[in-house]
């Protein structure tokens, strides 16, 4: 019972929390819920999906619990038209087992992106940040590689936020540019024993690289990440994706609200949108701020400048 109910009653009082309506109480080993008959089954359901999670030897977090319990309302509101997935599957789904560590999805948008990958070869991760477009991307990468499914990672993202200030930074174009894809390497350690990088490095099974570095190849057996997408211009996000050869998989990612593109230059993660919607073997995978996976101030943060700047379009169409 300690397991379900956490540990002084901590998960307990995140499900109360979350139905104040009904009457929850636990005698022994009995959980019984009075209420409203359609929360009572939400209960039901919610402690059912935990037992499934927990028989699996991973424990419930109080987070666990409340994506959890969002995940079955939005299914009881019907607000989901696709296939019904249950919190046991999204939890217990495992990309990647590394260093003592699991990677797996956290929310339903994440499960449903990792498993778009798997259908897909090319994938369009879009989304605010801290949801785990990147990470989720790059884990599904290294499963790849270590399943023999490609023979070499491909990570780049461009480097346009250094602008024309690159000539003034110190060392080589390599120093030069390495903090821009600094989070990729970052991703990496986490994900491989770091005493392999450079050796998995240095015999090109993985490569981190500017996106300029792309133009002129063609990626064959290759899993490409793309990041950043949002800073790169329609003409770069063309030549990126006609870079795909043979057996490989690309996955882009971006925020489509943090375009850092100089002189008002037209995102190509924009356009792209358009001009791919609906083209076989391509998937837009969206995620929101009820996907994110940092601090929960992360996601108010998130929605807090979305209404801002709704608030802020709207006052400029009525002045125009």
């Amino acid at each position: 019972m300690v397991t379900v109910l956490g540990s002084g009653d901590a998960l307990l009082r995140v499900i109360e929390k979350a139905f104040p309506k009904a009457d929850i109480h636990v005698r022994g080993n009995q959980v019984s819920a009075v209420g409203a008959a359609s929360e009572v089954a939400l209960i039901q359901r919610l402690f059912d999906e935990m037992m499934l999670v927990l028989r699996t030897g991973q424990p419930m977090t109080e987070d666990a619990v409340e994506r959890s319990i969002a995940m079955l309302k939005a299914s009881g509101n019907g607000k989901d038209g696709g296939p019904e997935e249950t919190p046991a599957e999204v939890l217990t789904q495992n990309i990647l087992s590394s260093r003592g560590r699991t990677i797996r999805p956290k929310t339903l948008n994440q499960k449903r992106y990792v498993d778009a990958i798997d259908k897909n070869t090319i994938v369009f991760g879009i989304g605010p940040a801290g949801t785990g477009k990147t990470y989720l991307a790059m884990a599904k990468a290294v499963q790849a590689l270590q399943s023999k499914q490609v023979s070499r990672i491909i990570l780049t993202r461009p480097a346009v936020e250094a602008g024309e200030r690159l000539g003034f930074l110190p060392g080589t174009l390599f120093d030069k540019i390495d903090p821009y894809l600094r989070p990729l390497y970052d991703a990496l350690h986490d994900m491989l024993d770091p005493d392999s990088i450079p050796r998995l490095m240095a015999a090109g099974t993985i490569e981190v690289a500017p996106l300029a570095y792309m133009r002129g190849r063609t990626l064959n057996e290759a899993f490409v990440v793309l990041d950043e997408a949002q800073n790169t211009t329609a003409e770069q996000m063309k030549m990126f994706l006609t870079r795909l050869g043979f057996d490989s998989k690309i996955v882009v990612t971006g925020d489509i609200t943090q375009i850092d593109l100089p002189g008002g230059a037209k995102s190509g993660l924009r356009e792209v949108q358009q001009i791919l919607d609906g083209v076989p073997d391509i998937h837009f995978s969206r995620l929101t701020s009820e996907d994110v996976v940092r601090h929960k101030l992360v996601g108010r943060i998130v929605d807090a400048y979305e209404k801002y700047d709704g608030h802020q379009a709207a006052n400029g169409y009525q002045r125009k």
